[in-house]
């Protein structure tokens, strides 16, 4: 937890409100806190997009958490975290999103990849990027995704195209309200 606590979570806990589940493949690792940490960063930035809380799950214990979470950015640690991280020792978690490698040829055997699932407030999986260790993700991408399906959900008949951000310009879902949106590309 962000207080250095252990807690039982589930996703009840999170009933209401949008969640992001940020699978990354081992604590003290390379681009993992660069990613984590960029998440707690921008944290603020999801609970403004109507309390939309974020975790973060791999295979490794919770001690193995803590102790990463207690040594400094500076020397490749995540420092203070604005929100939880999950073990998933027994690695079902992963296996449950699609995010664990399964494979004994490959040298990720056992270890979940690069997921992003996005959980809407209704508990429906709206999102899923999968991708492997050596790329992280981009953090505001997660974010302008999130504003979208909550934009869509709140003005049902409205479509964002692609590289829409909040504030931007819609189109309607039909093939010929869409037409208005197209008019105004010429």
């Amino acid at each position: 937890m962000p207080d250095g606590s252990f807690k039982t979570l589930s996703l009840n806990d999170f009933k209401g409100k949008y969640l992001v589940v940020v699978f990354y493949p081992l604590d003290f690792t390379f681009a993992c806190p660069t990613e984590l940490t960029s998440f707690s960063d921008m944290s603020g930035e999801f609970a403004k997009a109507n309390s939309c809380q974020i975790v973060g799950v791999s295979i490794d214990s919770k001690f193995s958490h803590l102790n990463w979470v207690n040594q400094p950015r500076n020397k490749g640690g995540l420092g203070k975290m604005a929100f939880p991280l999950i073990e998933d020792i027994t690695k079902s978690i992963a296996r449950d999103y699609g995010c664990l490698v399964e494979d004994e040829h490959d040298k990720m055997n056992g270890i979940a990849l690069r997921g992003t699932i996005i959980i809407d407030d209704k508990g429906v999986v709206r999102h899923t990027s999968i991708t492997d260790e050596q790329v992280g993700r981009g953090v505001e991408e997660t974010l302008r995704i999130v504003q979208a399906f909550q934009f869509a959900d709140a003005n049902p008949g409205l479509v964002c195209p692609a590289n829409w951000k909040k504030g931007g310009k819609v189109m309607k879902g039909s093939p010929t309200g869409s037409q208005e949106y197209f008019k105004e590309l010429a």
